[in-house]
């Protein structure tokens, strides 16, 4: 299905969690003189604009980022991104996943691949990342994902950041990083996943164990952005979670949770 346009939600609460985790990882990550590949298999446009019409429209920016701001240091990778996304395109701009890469990672020296399918939002996501040495492509992520795995360098990170729209996605989602995992043995495997009222998310959850027993969940609870609102929370499963992102994840989680 190809409906969902994040601009809607973009720099809510689970976007505040996920991009202030990813953004630790990939800090803690590129601290080693080591190359890194970072693939990424739902990219969307990478960069968003928190004026616009539908983001107004949810009131999602104004409940997340706009309040939680204010409780990350200046220094954290997370606002050095946003600093940087909004010095180059207006205060109201707001970094997807992407351009928090590209901003984390060192130029001419990772690799970052990203895949998009939606037509709209991958021309969009063309547009935000020239200029940043990433390969775009218009194309499933998750069988990009299985075809370049193990990828060149092998030490990276894949995230993947799937809408849900898809009922399906509980089930497959687990069995197709299983996969990876076992092709790709180094690799830190990074799976979102939103928390809703009625609970999918512990059937995801438990999945991911039984492919994965080693795998981290790593969830935040927080006010729903609008009365009536499914989303209560967020989740991060990692794999190979490196050392700390343990307690960073929990100090973010207690953040979110007493906004």
């Amino acid at each position: 299905m190809l409906s969902y346009q994040h601009g809607f939600h973009a720099g809510n609460l689970a976007d505040v969690h996920k991009h202030a985790l990813l953004a630790w990882l990939l800090d803690y990550l590129t601290a080693k003189d080591k190359p890194l590949s970072y693939i990424e298999t739902h990219a969307g446009r990478g960069l968003y604009d928190l004026g616009a019409p539908e983001a107004l429209k949810t009131g999602e920016a104004a409940a997340g980022i706009s309040c939680a701001e204010s409780l990350f240091a200046l220094d954290h990778p997370y606002m050095r991104a946003l600093a940087a996304t909004r010095a180059a395109h207006g205060p109201n701009a707001y970094p997807g996943s992407p351009l928090i890469a590209a901003h984390c990672l060192r130029a001419g020296f990772d690799r970052i691949t990203l895949a998009e399918l939606h037509p709209a939002e991958h021309d969009a996501l063309g547009r935000a990342m020239a200029g940043q040495g990433a390969r775009v492509y218009k194309r499933d992520g998750l069988d990009m994902a299985q075809a370049m795995c193990p990828p060149t360098p092998r030490r990276g990170v894949l995230m993947v950041d799937p809408s849900y729209e898809v009922k399906a996605d509980y089930v497959t989602l687990p069995r197709a990083l299983g996969q990876i995992a076992r092709k790709w043995n180094v690799g830190v495997l990074v799976l979102w996943f939103p928390i809703l009222r009625d609970g999918p998310h512990a059937s995801l959850t438990a999945a991911l164990r039984a492919e994965m027993p080693e795998i981290a969940c790593f969830e935040a609870r927080f006010k729903p952005a609008r009365p009536g609102h499914r989303m209560i929370g967020s989740g991060m499963a990692v794999l190979r979670a490196p050392w700390g992102m343990a307690a960073e994840a929990a100090r973010i989680a207690e953040m979110l949770e007493n906004l």
